[in-house]
């Protein structure tokens, strides 16, 4: 029987690059990770006050969580200005999201 000729070589198609939603899970993912970090912090606060750890100490990993937490905001609102800034095709549209995210930012900062 005959063989079919072979097909010619495809060359290898180029890296696709990331699309935004590809960036949202990957931003999302860490964000999450960070707030299951946090919950830990807050568990172990919640101990230290059941066991009646001094007051400082309580004070000192309270700010250590509530800044844990501002990082993870801001590391929430990073996504959103990437998004703003690669998903609208045209300047007003991203210019209109970036005025966007920065309402959230004063509202909520």
């Amino acid at each position: 029987m005959p063989r079919k000729p072979a097909s010619p070589a495809q060359p290898p198609s180029p890296p696709e690059s990331p699309t935004v939603s590809d960036y949202r899970h990957k931003h999302q993912r860490d964000v999450v990770d960070r707030l299951k970090r946090i919950e830990g912090q807050v568990r172990g606060l919640i101990l230290m006050i059941e066991s009646g750890r001094p007051c400082e100490d309580v004070a000192q990993q309270m700010a250590a969580a509530r800044k844990a937490m501002d990082k993870t905001f801001f590391r929430m609102m990073a996504c959103t200005m990437m998004e703003a800034a690669t998903a609208t095709p045209s300047a007003t549209s991203v210019a209109e999201e970036v005025e966007r995210a920065t309402a959230i930012l004063e509202r909520y900062a």
